[in-house]
C-alpha cells in the first residue's frame, strides 16, 4: 500500500485534511484539491495512481471532473465518493470510467482496500501497454 499516489478531491476541508493525513500515515503520497478545477491544475504537476473524487462540489461537479481527468490520462483510476442522494450519479460515474464508488461516511479500511485495488489495476494496465510496446 505504501507509495500509492492519491489525489484527494473534496470541498469539505476538514474531511479532506483528516483523510489526507490518515492516508499519508499509511505511506501514501497524497495531494489535495478542494474543487474539480483545482484537481485539474494539480494534475499538471502530479501523476496520481488514484483520484478520490467527491461527486457533489460547488463549481465543477465530480462527473465533469471525472470526464476531464480521463481525457488527461485514461489510466488514472478514479474512486467516486458519494452521499445517499447521489447514488445515480455514482452509477453514471462508473459508466464514464470510474473504478468504483464509496458511500460517505466512508469506512477507512474499505477505502484503503479500494485505493489499493485501483492502484493495482492502473499498474496492470501500464504493464500491458509496456509489454505491447516492447513486442512491436
Amino acid at each position: 500500500m505504501a507509495g500509492i499516489k492519491v489525489l484527494l478531491v473534496d470541498d469539505e476541508a476538514g474531511f479532506r485534511k483528516t483523510l489526507g493525513k490518515r492516508l499519508a500515515r499509511r505511506g501514501m503520497v497524497v495531494e489535495e484539491a478542494e474543487s474539480g478545477e483545482k484537481a485539474l491544475e494539480v494534475l499538471e504537476s502530479f501523476d496520481p495512481d488514484v483520484v478520490l473524487l467527491d461527486v457533489k462540489m460547488p463549481g465543477m461537479d465530480g462527473l465533469t471532473a471525472l470526464h476531464k481527468i480521463k481525457l488527461i490520462n485514461p489510466l488514472i483510476e478514479v474512486v467516486m465518493l458519494t452521499g445517499h442522494a447521489s447514488m445515480d450519479i455514482a452509477i453514471n460515474g462508473m459508466e464514464l470510467g470510474a473504478f468504483d464508488y464509496l458511500m460517505k461516511p466512508v469506512e477507512f479500511e474499505e477505502l484503503l482496500y479500494k485505493l489499493e485495488d485501483a492502484s493495482i489495476r492502473k499498474r496492470h494496465h501500464e504493464e500491458k501497454i509496456t509489454a505491447k510496446e516492447h513486442s512491436q
